[in-house]
């Protein structure tokens, strides 16, 4: 498993995004791709489309290895089987590669494949995951999200939305099409791909969960002002929040009359350091009443007591490991925390949040006289 100084895990990437968005064009253009590395590509064997027909018949295990260091494979039982054939022809120098990509169906949800790579104890030690890519569609994209909310799901769910097919459309509607998506999930960045064409390093090195992260990839992934300049500005767009706001309520997309309004969204900061126990508190309660509905949660926090920050990330009940930031430096102690959810209150969402703002009276109890208790306690 992951130590506190290096993670020598296997990074995986799920791609997702409904049908017709352009996956397998992205697929293609990353294989064919010198500079993304040697890759393995999980595809499910229940999607309606998979890589080029000409594509597959030249790639053979050879061919592949020799032009761009792609393997690619199609899951022939589950998941896990499939994570653990790769690892052992790995480990058996039959096939050579530095991380997975898993492609879903159009029409999957991420989160059981989310929960597999974190629990279960065949792969996970050898596997973390690097992010989730989902890839919307500028021309049809607004349909679908009215139409299914699958395809919501997959945007919430999202480190990063490849925007695909916008010269189809005139700029009007893609500025419209990423106002929406913003309401969905204002933490994911976002870029635009050119007829299936991204730079690999754009897809990889999403996720804040590594020992090596930096508070500019922090920023990053929780959506605030970076410390650092964006390298992904010219192509991204990417509209950040003030990295000082008091409390950030965003992702309430009500105007929309379909699906968007399933989706809610929140966030805070706090300056001080945050009680240990206020913070178990409120995630075991809103876990305990909401944790189905629960797509992300993600942050960083600055516990009492604690020197060091650490980063954090969930979808539904389940949880990364938790991993310090070593790199963290200055005196800055603000704690920033993110929940996106489906089917929820946004303000009771909010409210919920404020619990983090409480400072415990030396009795034990809150400003209010609630006993603070790490479980079984309601809001």
């Amino acid at each position: 498993m992951a130590t506190e100084t290096s993670d020598d895990r296997i990074p995986v990437t799920l791609l997702t995004g409904f049908l017709g968005s352009g996956k397998t064009t992205l697929l293609n253009n990353l294989i064919r791709d010198p500079d993304a590395g040697r890759i393995a590509v999980v595809m499910n064997e229940f999607g309606d489309v998979g890589l080029d027909h000409d594509l597959i018949e030249e790639a053979t295990e050879e061919t592949v290895l020799m032009q761009s260091g792609c393997i690619c494979c199609s899951i022939r039982s589950d998941l896990v089987e499939t994570m653990r054939a790769l690892l052992d022809r790995r480990k058996g120098g039959d096939l050579a590669f530095d991380r997975v990509v898993i492609e879903t169906t159009g029409i999957a949800d991420p989160g059981p494949i989310l929960h597999t790579l974190v629990v279960d104890q065949q792969i996970a030690p050898s596997f973390r995951m690097d992010g989730v890519v989902t890839l919307a569609d500028a021309a049809v994209g607004p349909r679908t999200l009215d139409a299914q909310f699958e395809a919501v799901h997959q945007i919430a769910t999202a480190d990063l939305v490849v925007v695909t097919k916008t010269d189809l459309v005139t700029p009007d509607e893609v500025e419209r099409f990423e106002a929406r998506i913003e309401g969905l999930n204002a933490t994911a960045r976002r870029i635009h791909a050119e007829h299936g064409r991204v730079p690999p390093g754009a897809l990889f090195g999403l996720s804040a969960l590594r020992p090596s992260v930096t508070s500019g990839d922090i920023s990053d992934w929780l959506g605030t002002e970076p410390s650092k300049p964006d390298p992904l500005a010219g192509l991204s767009g990417f509209a950040r929040q003030s990295s000082k706001p008091a409390s950030l309520p965003f992702g309430q997309a009500g105007h929309h009359a379909h699906h968007d309004h399933r989706i809610s969204s929140a966030a805070i900061e706090v300056e001080d350091p945050i009680p240990a126990g206020i913070f178990d508190f409120w995630l075991d309660t809103l876990i305990a009443i909401k944790g189905p509905d629960i797509l992300r949660i993600k942050g960083i926090l600055h516990v009492e007591g604690l020197e060091l920050p650490f980063v954090f990330h969930g979808v539904q009940h389940i949880f990364d490991t938790p991993v310090h930031v070593r790199s963290w430096s200055g005196t800055d102690t603000t704690s920033r925390v993110v929940v996106i959810a489906r089917d929820t209150d946004a303000k009771g969402l909010q409210k919920s949040l404020e619990i983090l703002r409480t400072r415990p009276k030396e009795d034990g109890s809150d400003a209010d006289g609630m006993m603070v208790h790490t479980t079984g306690m309601s809001f």
